[in-house]
C-alpha cells in the first residue's frame, strides 16, 4: 500500500526508513524506476536480506545500508538529499502490549530501538526543501502521527485511511506530508481491503497484481 500511495517519479531519490527485509524498497525501485532507491535498516539480518533481494530482482538502483536511522551522521547519507522518503515504522508504542521473546520481533514490531517521534525527525533530516515524506501506520495512532509531522515541519498533504471492510473500523492510515509544505490537507476515499470474507474488493485485487506483475519483470 505504501509503495503505491508515495507516488514516486523517474528522478527521485528515495530512502526507506527501517526499511526491514527490502520489501517497500523493492516494490518501489522495480515498479516506479526511481534515480535511487536508499534501504536503511538497523538489524544486519533483515539488511542482509534486503541486499539479497536487490540482487535477486535485478535492481541495480537499489542498494541497502546497515545502520540506526536515529544515528546523527550516516555514511553514504547526505541529508536533505531524498525527495521522497518513506517509512512503516512500528505499530506499537514502547511498554505497550505484549512484547516478543524474540529480540528481532522486538525491534520490527514495537518501538524498541527507534520511537515514531525518531522516524519523522530522520525523515526530515533527509528529506530535501519540498520533498514528502510517505508513512503507514496504525490507525488507532493517527493522531499522534499527524501531529509528530507537524511539529517537526512535515505538513500533513494527503491522508487515506484502509478498512478490512466497508463497515469496519480503519486499521491502517496512509499520510503524504512535504517538508516546509502549507497547511491544506487532502482527505482521499478510504481503500477497501475486501467486499467479503476472503475476497479481495477491485482496488485491493488491482493493487496487488500490479505489484506482483511489476516484480516479475
Amino acid at each position: 500500500m505504501l509503495a503505491d500511495f508515495a507516488r514516486v517519479r523517474v528522478r527521485d531519490r528515495v530512502l526507506d526508513l527501517g526499511a526491514g527485509c527490502g520489501v517497500i524498497a523493492v516494490l518501489i525501485a522495480a515498479r516506479s524506476r526511481p534515480r535511487e532507491v536508499v534501504a536503511l535498516e538497523i538489524q544486519p539480518a533483515l539488511a542482509a536480506l534486503a541486499e539479497r533481494n536487490a540482487v535477486l530482482n535485478r535492481l541495480d538502483s537499489m542498494r541497502v545500508l546497515h545502520a540506526d536511522l536515529r544515528a546523527r551522521r550516516i555514511a553514504g547519507l547526505t541529508p536533505a538529499s531524498f525527495d521522497v522518503v518513506v517509512a512503516n515504522p512500528p505499530y506499537r508504542a514502547l511498554r505497550t502490549g505484549r512484547e516478543s521473546p524474540h529480540a528481532g520481533r522486538r525491534v520490527a514490531r514495537g518501538e524498541a530501538a527507534a520511537t515514531l517521534a525518531q522516524f519523522v525527525a530522520a525523515a526530515k533530516r533527509y528529506c530535501a526543501n519540498g520533498a514528502k515524506a510517505a508513512f503507514v501506520f496504525d490507525a488507532t495512532r493517527s493522531a499522534e502521527l499527524l501531529a509528530c509531522l507537524a511539529a517537526h515541519s512535515l505538513e500533513p498533504k494527503r491522508i487515506r485511511f484502509v478498512h478490512p471492510k466497508t463497515n469496519a473500523r480503519a486499521t491502517t492510515i496512509l499520510v503524504e506530508a512535504r517538508k516546509g509544505g502549507g497547511r491544506e490537507t487532502l482527505v482521499e476515499p478510504p481503500l477497501i481491503l475486501y467486499d467479503r470474507p476472503g475476497v479481495y474488493s477491485d482496488e485491493a485485487r488491482e493493487l496487488m497484481q500490479h505489484n506482483s506483475h511489476r516484480r516479475s519483470e
